[in-house]
């Protein structure tokens, strides 16, 4: 079924029982709360207030954020706090690879707030980090979820010559959203950052997409086309969801049958991986998703 069919937005935003998550705090949750607070480390699923916290850190897993809590970019679509931000903290990477090796991760997803502030954006830091986990844990695969590093490409560089297995950098909306949803963010810059990464074909290049913000079909398979283009093979396609009244507004939800629309479209346009769900995210069931098709 075609996407158009779908996407006729409703008389009333009201939020649909697929995307109620029920709260799960049993003893795993907490003995994965408290491992992160023993060792001074962030999460973007604690951060970003993320709806799959709870089955997350009830699996014993969680993606490490990096480089503080707070973020020199205020983005309206994220709970990410914009704020004054700190020195690098260099027992960071040790600390990271520690809580990896004690959580016995398979995979371990690591992203970062924006650090504009620092000459390279950071990416010495998510090297390091890399670096610390493949010495901590060589069986251990690793996604790296970047900032767009101001679109220098050395700093792109810089991380992918740490050799992550999965390079990550969200595109997150269509380019007309830009300038309201990411005004401190560029949507050619993004692709860019892909495109470089793109370069080393060991690495797998993932992106990711919010729906639900006023996007149209057009737009969206405009999208998946560029990030074809730019080197992009999975995917993840999920439901934005606003974080508070202050954050901007949900235009529409998707239904379960239009994210499978969305996925078979993004395929049709060359992107051979995609995952489309109302609550994927881009480090939800990650380890799944670089798996082979």
């Amino acid at each position: 079924m075609e996407i158009e069919q779908f996407m006729k937005p409703p008389s009333k935003i009201t939020k649909p029982a697929w995307l109620k998550v029920r709260a799960r705090f049993d003893d795993k949750y907490r003995e994965v709360q408290e491992l992160l607070k023993k060792h001074h480390l962030h999460t973007v699923c604690q951060e970003a207030n993320c709806p799959n916290r709870g089955e997350c850190f009830s699996s014993g897993t969680a993606t490490f954020l990096i480089m503080g809590p707070y973020c020199t970019r205020d983005c309206r679509f994220c709970d990410v706090t914009h704020g004054p931000t700190g020195p690098l903290d260099g027992d960071e990477p040790r600390r990271v690879a520690e809580t990896v090796k004690i959580l016995n991760l398979k995979h371990a997803v690591v992203t970062s707030v924006t650090r504009d502030d620092l000459p390279d954006g950071g990416a010495g830091q998510f090297a390091l980090v890399i670096a610390a986990i493949r010495e901590a844990c060589p069986e251990t695969t690793v996604e790296v979820l970047t900032p767009d590093f101001r679109g220098d490409p050395r700093s792109v560089e810089m991380v992918v010559k740490a050799h992550p297995d999965v390079f990550n950098h969200n595109v997150e909306t269509v380019p007309r959203l830009y300038s309201q949803v990411r005004p401190q963010a560029d949507y050619r810059r993004s692709l860019s950052v892909l495109k470089t990464a793109s370069f080393h074909k060991d690495i797998i290049i993932k992106s990711g997409l919010m729906v639900g913000l006023g996007e149209t079909p057009e737009e969206l398979a405009a999208v998946f086309a560029d990030m074809h283009r730019n080197g992009v093979t999975h995917l993840t396609i999920g439901q934005y969801l606003a974080p508070s009244p202050a954050h901007f507004p949900i235009a529409r939800y998707y239904s379960p049958e239009e994210f499978d629309s969305l996925a078979v479209r993004a395929r049709q346009c060359g992107i051979p991986q995609v995952f489309s769900a109302p609550l994927v995210r881009s480090s939800y069931h990650a380890a799944g998703q670089i798996r082979p098709a």
